[in-house]
């Protein structure tokens, strides 16, 4: 339910954006009929058991897959863990790259894919492991077989890595006011042109384009703050990949808030957001 609502909170497509997406899907062949131009971000929402051409791209004549028609959108992997573990193993060059490339015989064709991964799993094949409410009926051999699905080069290019709790009756019966999609969305685009001003010089729009060089320019912080990383880091056995990526989302943490600068409060949100490395993927 979350991951489809993502879309309503993103900032709309710009003009070189639709057509960009609306040429993916001409050439896939996903257009409506009465659809000139595509003007909202795509979902999709492929099943578990979709093969790697249908994910990647290809085929007898290729065509765009899963990635590139999510491209300047979200592709939502439900249950992550019951996909084959080969097809997921693909995904890791596209999500680098942005870029998925296909060689045949007589051609070779390169599709854009700037997609953002959303995935969702549970924690063991019951879905009890580590709950306070229920008992796990797995064995420990059956939980890390399936939490192994997801390799650990894979599971280091996503960003953010939460566990969501169960939710209490009442949570549920809670009438209080919640803050709505196109409030949440107005804070979006405010932090996306703060970005875009911010990188006007650099030849990128956003924060996770930010690479290593950039990273140490747009993203300084204080001692205080490197000291906290630096504890992250050796506790959590965290890479170099995983370190930028904290910088990154601390980054548009103190964007969101309207802060020029990162403090230690947003490095110390960001690290909570890779919780999967401590409590499940730690070994």
């Amino acid at each position: 339910m979350l991951a489809q609502r993502l879309t309503t909170i993103l900032p709309n497509l710009t003009f070189e954006e639709s057509l960009e997406t609306t040429k993916i899907h001409s050439i896939a062949g996903t257009l409506k009929n009465d659809e000139k131009i595509i003007v909202s971000r795509p979902f999709r929402n492929p099943h578990h058991t979709i093969t790697k051409v249908a994910l990647i791209g290809g085929g007898r004549v290729p065509k765009p897959g899963e990635i590139s028609l999510a491209h300047n959108g979200v592709l939502f992997l439900d249950e992550i863990a019951e996909f084959d573990k080969d097809t997921l193993e693909v995904l890791r060059e596209p999500l680098e790259d942005k870029k998925i490339t296909i060689a045949r015989l007589n051609q070779v064709l390169t599709y854009p894919c700037n997609f953002m991964l959303v995935a969702s799993m549970n924690p063991c094949p019951c879905g009890y492991y580590g709950s306070n409410y229920k008992q796990c009926t797995c064995t420990p051999i059956l939980i890390k077989k399936y939490l192994g699905k997801l390799s650990g080069p894979l599971l280091d290019r996503i960003d953010i890595q939460i566990e969501v709790e169960r939710v209490n009756y009442d949570k549920l019966s809670n009438k209080s006011k919640e803050e709505s999609s196109s409030e949440i969305k107005q804070r979006v685009e405010k932090a996306r042109l703060i970005q875009q001003k911010r990188y006007e010089n650099e030849n990128i729009f956003s924060n996770s384009e930010l690479n290593h060089k950039q990273c140490e320019k747009y993203c300084k912080i204080d001692e205080e703050s490197k000291e906290l990383l630096k504890k992250a880091f050796i506790n959590l056995g965290l890479t170099s990949r995983a370190y930028l990526k904290i910088l990154k989302v601390a980054r548009t943490i103190a964007d969101l808030e309207g802060s020029e600068n990162i403090e230690k409060r947003h490095i110390s949100e960001a690290i909570q957001y890779r919780s999967l490395d401590k409590n499940f993927f730690k070994n």
